[in-house]
């Protein structure tokens, strides 16, 4: 872990902006992998619900088992009824009512769901024989980011706070996107969903009224926080009441803001094989609770994924969840690398497969059906999804 003085300042930012700028061309070539046709999805009915109880307690520390059959859940193809219940969605008004929407998917007999991605071979390690301090493997690679020339700089400006606890990231210009678990824990809406907030970095204020300092010294000043109401949350309803196995591939929720923002946000695309990222990387930046008041910046490789889920071990902690997680995506239109938001981290699982165990942090991945349910949230038009 770099040391958090001054002195690591400076190079802690030339290595920052040399890791940014790197053209992403010289990390890998570009792949003619394509993630395939777009599925419509169109809202089918709209039934009201009873008000909820606002009685969950969040879930930061956000953590599930899975052994055999729910790691290879995805290889099989569930059936088209078991996807459209799973793809509904609950809406969460500000005014504490909600909605439960059906949903239909065109295109049945054309685009027949089955594996989004072929998984890569699975190459499991015996397991260790005391388990690692959770979620953080080894030494600790993550970077704090601090100076207003990063700080309020894409990509690290479209990473806002949630009032809840955990991280969310700009994906259009009044959408937030996070983690289900956040706002919801399968059961019931968490206690601060009632009057959930987006908490918006803002630049230290300039008065001139500081304290004291020794002579030569320069105070930090930490960055304010803004906060805007939410209108209205969607959670997919794969994720409500479902168990706890396979509710960590529904593990994203989407906040509507009152009044749209004026920050760059990042775009959405449908999660490549890991071979089809620049570097096989994935990046993320969260607000960690054992940093307070820091964002908290890391990347590493995808280790292994399934049909529904990023397996890596990049460094996080409680606060994290919720985080959009990005990679370096080929955009076949402008003809370049693009960063886009491929995931939501949602937090760690503990995987048994043949008698071995291993750990991974986790983040789901966006299917092409997903990708469909998230579009269609923002932009409320399904043809506007299948142009994008």
């Amino acid at each position: 872990m770099l040391p958090q003085s001054r002195a690591a300042v400076p190079f802690f930012s030339c290595f920052l902006f040399l890791l940014l700028s790197l053209p992403s061309s010289v990390a890998l070539r570009a792949s003619s992998h394509h993630p395939g046709h777009i599925p419509a999805l169109v809202p089918h009915a709209t039934l009201p619900l009873s008000r909820p109880s606002f009685s969950a307690l969040p879930q930061l520390d956000f953590t599930t088992h899975c052994n055999t059959t729910c790691y290879q859940q995805g290889e099989a193809s569930p059936s088209w009824e078991l996807l459209t219940e799973r793809l509904a969605y609950e809406t969460l008004y500000a005014d504490g009512t909600r909605t439960l929407t059906t949903v239909d998917l065109e295109d049945k007999e054309e685009e027949e769901p089955g594996p989004a991605i072929q998984p890569p071979p699975r190459r499991w390690r015996p397991a260790a024989r005391g388990r690692r301090k959770r979620q953080i493997y080894g030494a600790d690679g993550r970077f704090n980011i601090r100076g207003n020339n990063f700080l309020l700089d894409y990509p690290f400006s479209t990473a806002v706070r949630i009032s809840t606890g955990c991280t969310g990231v700009l994906v259009s210009e009044r959408h937030v996107l996070t983690a289900a678990h956040c706002v919801h824990d399968g059961k019931d809406y968490v206690k601060g969903a009632r009057k959930l907030r987006v908490g918006f970095l803002m630049p230290p204020s300039n008065s001139t009224k500081t304290e004291r300092h020794p002579p030569g010294s320069q105070p930090e000043r930490k960055p304010l926080v803004r906060w805007v109401r939410v209108k209205r949350t969607r959670v997919p309803k794969g994720w409500i009441q479902g168990p706890q196995e396979a509710s960590m591939d529904f593990d994203y929720a989407l906040l509507e803001l009152r009044a749209p923002h004026r920050r760059p946000y990042m775009r959405l695309s449908v999660a490549p094989s890991a071979q089809d990222l620049a570097g096989k990387r994935i990046h993320f930046s969260g607000f960690d609770s054992d940093r307070p008041g820091e964002l908290v910046y890391r990347f590493c490789p995808v280790e292994d994924e399934s049909n529904d889920l990023i397996y890596q071990h990049c460094d996080a902690r409680p606060g994290a969840s919720g985080s959009g997680v990005y990679g370096r995506v080929w955009d076949a239109a402008l003809e370049r690398w693009e960063r886009k938001v491929i995931g939501v981290f949602s937090g760690h699982q503990w995987l048994e497969i043949n008698g071995e165990n291993r750990d991974f942090n986790v983040a789901v991945r966006f299917t092409p059906l997903k990708f469909a349910q998230i579009c269609y949230w923002v932009k409320g038009n399904h043809l506007d999804c299948l142009q994008d």
